[in-house]
């Protein structure tokens, strides 16, 4: 790139994304958010551009707009997963035509919210004909996932594509072959309509950098949409894709899927593919230190699980990363469950709204009459106040140099977030570094004995797979949904990448003006100083959450990842039933 500096990069590259949106899918400006005026640079910074009426939903614009037909609107919205490929397979639907309404859908979602980096609308029609000629030569299906339109996370390697991930050094830069999901995912027949927006770096919870801006919330701009995966949270939540795949090494799935009411997917390691991958971190750093892995982000447990059917059983073979495994059929929700309610990490208390929801899906599973399930109350493991701050440290092994040295390239500054939390340290040396493995180690054993390995004899025991307890429902965040550049802790989420336990986000119920009353007992004395920072998000003006989703985190052993899918397909059966039964607000 020569000399050029950020600026003028970033400006090329938005240039560039906008040339790929075809003239007829703009909208007229009456539909675009008055943050979405600004310049992807002044996104960064201006957070003072929002205003009340902002905390509307942007969910029906892709409806109302006019440039989707009739009928592309039936097919970004009537089917799920099975039914779209159902639909293709019986020939009533072509390829080209699915693909062309989800193109159209993504470049709308991208004008309302920057969700996008990369829009791949030209070469997804192409393979969306490409699909159609082969089922009318052969008369056959090309894979599986045939025609399936989905998005990944600006991560994900594309051949001839940029992953800048965020960072103007690494723009037109373009990748020199697939990822492995990718060359995984097209195999299936999927098509791959779009790349989506990050933070710069990655290590934080706002999806926002210099070259694709702000990425807003589709449910209210003055809320965060999540990150490391926020734009993909979004792309899904608009309905610009069937699902998505983001990447987690903190909470990069389950957090945007909370922050946009749907729901998010991380499997143990080596379960999807993560090799191909582009994050401005040093090679092999990953090898040594806290291990990211890909998921599914979908608006169902059926549909992330359609899609774990057919990846999972692949995987091994497209992954140097990943190990022999099966995905059976998702043919019932289980009926008999133990779950294990964590109300807090030790560390950090939930503000009482969320410390509320726990109770209340306590409740609910405990009464309900389509399953059996017995509610156990648990207490956090001595040893898992440990988590975050071993999982902390094992992030930062390199001391945050390299990542310093990329944005110095072009003079690129650091989000404000970033700016006095990302510092350069000196690398951890190999001395602590076996420490700190050692460390994560005893946490490990630890966790398991006093989570899942308690003696038969218990009152808890198993009689079907001699465990305490089938799965843990916890919350993903102390906290609700936040505003922009102050997500809280992530305590609740890294622990369960530490650990490597699968773990999986489902959307509940909308937050209420009951919620909104409830407040910390007198007595209340804080457990940590994050603890004490995390009661700011309820202290503040809490009337911003009004009408946004709450969500909690379902966490199983680890490489029990089908067993996840059970778990959470039985959990959210049994909420619908009950939101549905008692007309409350529902997502």
């Amino acid at each position: 790139m020569g000399s050029a500096s950020y600026i003028d990069i970033s400006a090329r590259k938005w240039e560039q994304l906008n040339s790929l949106i075809p003239s007829e899918w703009r909208l007229q400006d009456r539909y675009i958010p008055s943050a979405m005026r600004l310049s992807p640079f002044d996104s960064v910074y201006k957070l003072d551009c929002f205003d009340e009426g902002d905390t509307g939903t942007l969910l029906g614009v892709p409806r109302a707009c006019g440039i989707l037909s009739t009928k592309e609107i039936e097919i970004t919205e009537k089917w799920d997963i099975q039914g779209l490929l159902h639909e293709i397979a019986e020939r009533r639907l072509s390829s080209e035509n699915v693909a062309l309404a989800f193109c159209k859908r993504a470049a709308i979602a991208q004008q309302l919210t920057r969700c996008l980096t990369e829009p791949l609308f030209t070469s997804a029609l192409e393979q969306a004909r490409q699909l159609d000629h082969h089922l009318q030569k052969t008369g056959r299906l090309y894979g599986p996932l045939h025609g399936l339109p989905v998005t990944v996370k600006d991560t994900f390697d594309i051949k001839g594509v940029d992953s800048s991930v965020g960072i103007t050094a690494l723009a037109f830069k373009s990748a020199g072959q697939d990822a492995a999901l990718v060359q995984l995912l097209r195999s299936l027949g999927a098509i791959i309509i779009a790349k989506t927006n990050v933070p710069q770096t990655m290590a934080f919870l706002d999806s926002v950098n210099h070259m694709f801006g702000r990425t807003l919330n589709p449910l209210n701009r003055l809320l965060t949409p999540g990150g490391s995966s926020g734009g993909e949270g979004v792309a899904v939540a608009m309905r610009a894709s069937m699902i998505g795949f983001g990447t987690d090494v903190g909470g990069s799935i389950r957090i945007p899927a909370m922050c946009n009411g749907i729901y998010g997917f991380k499997p143990s390691v080596g379960r999807i593919p993560y090799g191909g991958t582009t994050s401005g971190q040093p090679n092999g750093k990953l090898r040594v230190a806290l291990k990211p892995v890909a998921g599914p982000i979908g608006r169902s447990i059926q549909d992330i699980d359609t899609v774990m059917r057919e990846l999972v059983p692949r995987a091994e073979f497209f992954g140097h990363d990943c190990i022999p495994a099966l995905w059976p059929s998702l043919s019932a929700p289980k009926k008999t469950l133990r779950i294990g309610i964590l109300g807090s990490d030790g560390l950090v208390n939930p503000v009482p709204v969320i410390s509320h929801l726990l109770k209340e899906v306590s409740g609910i599973l405990a009464r309900s009459k389509e399953y059996d399930i017995e509610i156990v109350n648990i207490s956090p493991p001595a040893v898992m106040k440990k988590c975050m701050i071993t999982g902390a440290r094992l992030m930062d092994v390199d001391g945050a140099g390299p990542l310093l040295d990329l944005l110095a390239q072009t003079e690129e500054p650091l989000m404000p977030y970033l700016q006095g939390r990302t510092v350069r340290r000196s690398p951890t040396s190999i001395d602590k570094l076996y420490a700190l493995c050692a460390e994560r180690d005893q946490i490990e054993i630890e966790m398991r004995k006093d989570l899942w390995s308690w003696p038969l004899s218990t009152a808890y025991a198993s009689e079907s797979s001699g465990n305490p307890l089938d799965a843990i429902i916890c919350p993903i965040a102390a906290h609700p949904v936040p505003r922009h550049d102050t997500y809280g802790n992530l305590s609740y989420t890294t622990t369960f990448v530490l650990l490597d336990y699968p773990t999986g986000t489902i959307p509940v119920r909308n937050l209420t003006e009951a919620d909104l009353k409830l407040d910390y007992s007198d007595e209340y004395k804080p457990l940590s100083k994050w603890d004490e920072q995390n009661r700011k998000f309820w202290k503040a003006d809490r009337k911003v959450y009004l009408n946004t989703p709450l969500s909690v985190q379902v966490v199983v052993p680890r490489l029990h990842d089908h067993k996840l899918c059970q778990v959470m397909d039985t959990v959210d059966t049994a909420f619908k039933i009950h939101y549905q039964g008692s007309n409350k607000a529902m997502l």
